[in-house]
């Protein structure tokens, strides 16, 4: 039995799973026993561009090219009764175009297979969506947990409660075990709450340097205490358009995790660079936004840590990826999300001894009014 099912009641648990399936951030399809595909979340139908009635014509097979490692990883994880890997994979699915992508699949019983993709992200510097992290499913996921899980979980809190005042000194921390879960589970679904807020952004002309420089005052006595951190600004740079108060929080976080790999360096010589620049090209489609603009205005958060590791380079916006031991792994979809929100970009490239975080922003059509 899973801890979910142990700590929730069934309905909800399957309730929650279900949700957890089609608000997930990776495109996943159930392929059923007879070969067809009796399945498919709403990451993969804005994949392929298609509803399930359009992509379930057929045989799951009959839709793949000859030879396709898809249908030999299927038939592995049945064969195996185990969930099976495949790094690299070039899909072509539904006659769409190919793309390369991480495969994995695993047995649910019954002879069907749960097929998940985690699809390839292009260079630093390519023109991408402003959806890197599958924002829209995090949304949701927020939504229905905030609904879900706070009513029940507060009565199990309680009831636990009153527990512990009537239990036998041995079994109180039992009791206390209950309490300390639930509160756990209850801060879970607050920072998850956080990607719930759909509201546009409070955008205007905003003074980047004055956000950075706060940042850095911010961090230096904090958590960057002990570093050494550099600034390389350009004076020139216009105001940007964007939300004064968004914009620390996303540089904060981002100096935050720079700060945290920086000290992991065994020599002491942890160094953070914060740079900003001009570049020209960059053409952005942000939450609120129809059309693709402008957003030249670049910031690089830089450390000197031991890098990201490989396999977590393709999904590290991804909501629950972290290399923390007690990590969430919220912090960087949140980032993901506001920064889209400002109809920027967020990237980074990383290796051992150097990673960077490159966000762009737009430009202000309008000069800063208020005071320095």
């Amino acid at each position: 039995m899973s801890t979910l099912s142990k700590i929730l009641p069934p309905h909800l648990a399957a309730t929650i799973k279900a949700a957890a399936f089609d608000l997930g951030p990776s495109p996943a399809l159930v392929i059923g026993a007879d070969g067809a595909l009796a399945a498919a979340n709403e990451a993969a139908e804005a994949l392929f561009g298609q509803g399930l009635s359009l992509l379930a014509r057929g045989r799951f097979e009959t839709a793949l090219p000859p030879g396709s490692v898809l249908v030999s990883l299927v038939d592995r994880a049945l064969a195996e009764n185990a969930r099976v890997r495949e790094h690299g994979v070039e899909v072509a699915l539904f006659g769409q175009p190919s793309f390369e992508a991480d495969a994995a699949a695993a047995p649910l019983g019954d002879g069907a297979v749960l097929l998940t993709l985690a699809v390839k992200v292009g260079p630093l510097g390519a023109e991408r969506a402003a959806d890197p992290a599958g924002l829209r499913s995090v949304i949701g996921l927020g939504q229905m947990l905030a609904h879900e899980i706070k009513n029940p979980l507060a009565g199990i809190r309680g009831a636990a409660q009153l527990l512990k005042v009537g239990a036998a000194a041995e079994d109180q921390p039992l009791a206390q075990l209950i309490v300390d879960e639930t509160e756990r589970i209850r801060r879970l679904v607050d920072r998850m709450e956080v990607f719930a807020d759909n509201a546009p952004p409070n955008r205007e002309p905003v003074n980047i340097h004055e956000v950075l420089d706060r940042v850095r005052a911010l961090a230096a006595n904090g958590v960057a205490d002990g570093l050494v951190i550099r600034e390389h600004y350009d004076p020139s740079l216009p105001p940007v358009f964007g939300d004064e108060d968004q914009l620390i929080q996303i540089f904060l976080n981002l100096v935050k995790n720079s700060a945290e790999a920086a000290h992991a360096r065994r020599d002491g010589r942890g160094e953070i660079s914060i740079s900003t620049a001009y570049r020209h090209g960059v053409r952005v489609k942000g939450i609120h936004d129809k059309t693709a603009k402008g957003a030249p205005l670049e910031v690089r958060i830089q450390d000197n840590g031991p890098g990201v590791p490989t396999a977590l380079k393709d999904n590290l916006f991804h909501p629950f990826v972290t290399t923390k031991a007690n990590g969430a792994g919220l912090g960087l979809a949140l980032v993901a999300k506001l920064v889209s929100g400002q109809a920027g970009l967020i990237d980074f490239e990383s290796e051992p001894g150097r990673t960077v975080f490159r966000v762009l922003l737009p430009v202000s059509p309008f000069p800063v009014t208020k005071e320095s």
